[in-house]
């Protein structure tokens, strides 16, 4: 067992959109993400998943609505419900993901951004 410096975790990596795997938690998977610009609209059914913003401001587009997370908050985005996270004016945004192992990076949607194979750094 070691301390995890998220900083440093971090710097390894600038490519946006791809979750890097930093820990693994039961059946939970830690990831650490660069955000920028739009994602895709996307759900996944069977998992929740948990946003916490370490940098920025995220938004997340819901079908009804859209919520700002921002440094040192969370959104917890139920299994099933369809949503787009996104930054403003070409903000990098840093984001702490919790979410189940069986969890597809745009749930049953495969396009250009799905990522199916994650980096552990």
């Amino acid at each position: 067992m070691e301390a995890i410096n998220i900083n440093e975790k971090l710097s390894k990596f600038d490519k946006q959109w791809h979750p890097h795997r930093i820990a693994t938690v039961d059946d939970n998977q830690v990831y650490l993400a660069k955000f920028c610009g739009d994602f895709i609209w996307h759900k996944h059914d069977d998992e929740d998943e948990l946003f916490q913003v370490l940098k920025g401001t995220l938004y997340m587009k819901f079908r009804d609505e859209t919520i700002s997370v921002k440094p040192g908050e969370l959104i917890v985005v139920p299994k099933g419900v369809e949503h787009c996270p996104f930054t403003k004016n070409n903000e990098e945004v840093h984001v702490l993901l919790f979410e189940k192992q069986s969890a597809k990076h745009t749930g049953e949607l495969q396009t250009e951004r799905t990522v199916d194979k994650y980096v552990d750094i």
